[in-house]
């Protein structure tokens, strides 16, 4: 009989692509995957790897068993779903990926109140952009994925992912208090087009969308500099160097220097949670969706 840790481990390697990313799915060394790679070689008397430059890739056979194992871990998660069901328990453990702002502004109510509700469930935060957050939640390395897109740019969701909707954000946008438009009541972005822009890097999410926006405002990139911390982009801000887009979601003190202005049309972007459709039954899921859109309903999103 096949061992089920060895067909999962050739299943992190076919859907990561590499002997490294599936040891850091796993948790695990390289030497690790190496050996229960090996160890089911011999099991099943054929080559699943091969050398490809520097690299390795799975040979047919491997591709092969590979798709056959995705299908079986499936169904074991299933099975453990129902077991799970059954029993009523909300136990074990749960991992929960997040972008930054829903990390800081909806992840700390939510692990709050399943750490008093639920004291056999051990449930942890990462951070991770939306892609990464489905690619590890697609490898089964976390549980729900906390994610962000717009009307004009939805998210790609695969196959075998449930998803259900969180709240939705409004940004504004940040001028120093200097700025003649600082104290306006609203502002377009029309009234802005000859500013200098502080965004995010380009392999963020964020950053598509603010060239795209900007764009279809008329407005050529001018994103001058870039940041991942809002309280980075916000101190750019303050000195003058910039305008800002800023979500209202986990938006800290305003700081000195900054005054947020509402954009006509208002921005305004969909934040929603995707898990795996074997682990829809789980009691676990279910209790950390409900205390995430509780968690959503106490959020004040409503002013600049």
């Amino acid at each position: 009989m096949l061992n089920l840790e060895r067909l999962r481990t050739l299943h992190a390697v076919s859907t990561t692509g590499s002997v490294r990313g599936a040891a850091e799915a796993l948790h695990v060394t390289t030497s690790a995957v190496s050996q229960q790679l090996s160890r089911l070689e011999r099991e099943i008397g054929q080559r699943l790897l091969e050398r490809q430059g520097r690299g390795v890739r799975l040979t047919d056979v491997g591709d092969l068993l590979a798709e056959h194992a995705g299908r079986l871990l499936q169904q074991v998660e299933l099975v453990e779903t129902d077991l799970a069901d059954h029993r009523g328990a909300v136990s074990g453990t749960l991992t929960v990926a997040a972008f930054a702002t829903a990390a800081r502004g909806l992840l700390p109510p939510m692990l709050h109140a399943l750490r008093q509700r639920h004291p056999a469930l051990s449930a942890r935060l990462v951070e991770l952009e939306p892609t990464e957050s489905i690619t590890r939640l697609r490898h089964a390395d976390v549980d729900i994925a906390v994610v962000q897109d717009w009307q004009e740019e939805p998210l790609a969701v695969p196959d075998g992912l449930s998803s259900t909707p969180v709240l939705e954000d409004v940004l504004d946008v940040a001028l120093p208090t200097g700025h003649p438009l600082a104290d306006q009541a609203s502002v377009t972005l029309d009234d802005l087009r000859d500013e200098d822009w502080v965004g995010w890097p380009s392999d963020e999410i964020c950053h598509g969308w603010l060239v795209s926006t900007l764009r279809r405002g008329g407005i050529e990139r001018r994103v001058v500099h870039t940041a991942s911390e809002h309280s980075t982009q916000l101190a750019l801000v303050a000195a003058g160097l910039g305008a800002a887009i800023i979500p209202r979601l986990g938006r800290g003190p305003t700081p000195q220097g900054v005054r947020f202005a509402p954009l006509l049309p208002a921005p305004r972007r969909r934040v929603f949670a995707l898990w795996r459709n074997s682990s829809t039954n789980r009691p676990a899921c279910r209790a950390a969706l409900r205390a995430l859109q509780e968690a959503a309903q106490r959020c004040d999103l409503g002013h600049a």
